[in-house]
């Protein structure tokens, strides 16, 4: 599987994490819920760091093939 295909996926996955967190801390206000805060607000961080280090991988590939293609046009 090629780089840019993980740091899709990844991308997804941390959306989807981030997003499930943040159901789970809107619903916070229900009396019978019973939601860590701190353990949302770590969930919600490494979610963010998940996505901007996939982010990266995308960004670095990028770089990667216009540095390929302008070698190539030379």
């Amino acid at each position: 599987m090629d780089p840019l295909t993980v740091a899709r996926y990844g991308l997804m996955a941390a959306s989807q994490r981030f997003d499930a967190s943040a159901a789970r801390t809107a619903r916070m206000g229900d009396q019978s819920s019973d939601i860590d805060y701190a353990a949302e607000a770590v969930e919600q961080i490494e979610a963010k760091h998940q996505f901007s280090a996939n982010l990266g991988t995308i960004k670095v590939a990028d770089e990667m093939w216009r540095s390929l293609m302008d070698i190539q046009t030379r």
